[in-house]
């Protein structure tokens, strides 16, 4: 079952790039941008994360985590921040692969990664916005920008 707007955001602990945990709710107070992406170093996921990083002062300015997660591992994840310089940190569904993925309703089974998908989560761990985007295609980031703004702290 997908998650939808409204819903309380399924938890989660992952590993991040420097293979440290992280678990959803454990971030309960702060706002959190979850960005599910195909893979690591691919062009446009390269390029929505390097307009996050532009961008990461109003992330901050709204209470915001941001977080890219795909199928790559750790080790991938820490070679794509620091090549691309990027702040968002990177989160690794790597085994099993996808099932976070799976649970948000992010998974594609027949290519084995993760589609564009955004979920805009509030400080009490409730999904305010959800957006799907085209494999091929950026995301907006505004919109994310804007949907922050209707989260209280």
């Amino acid at each position: 079952m997908a998650v939808e707007v409204g819903d309380e955001a399924p938890d989660f602990t992952l590993v991040d790039e420097e293979n440290v945990q992280v678990r959803l709710s454990d971030l309960r107070g702060r706002n959190v941008v979850l960005l599910f992406y195909p893979f690591d170093f691919s062009p446009v996921c390269t390029t929505e994360l390097k307009e996050i990083t532009r961008t990461r002062g109003r992330y901050d300015a709204a209470g915001a985590e941001v977080f890219g997660v795909s199928v790559d591992s750790w080790f991938t994840h820490r070679a794509f921040k620091r090549d691309e310089q990027l702040s968002a940190r990177l989160l690794a569904d790597f085994h099993p692969k996808g099932a976070v993925a799976s649970r948000y309703g992010a998974y594609v089974d027949e290519a084995g990664f993760a589609t564009r998908l955004t979920f805009v989560i509030d400080s009490k761990g409730i999904v305010r916005r959800k957006v799907v985007s085209s494999v091929p295609e950026a995301r907006n980031a505004e919109e994310y920008l804007e949907a922050l703004a209707d989260c209280p702290l």
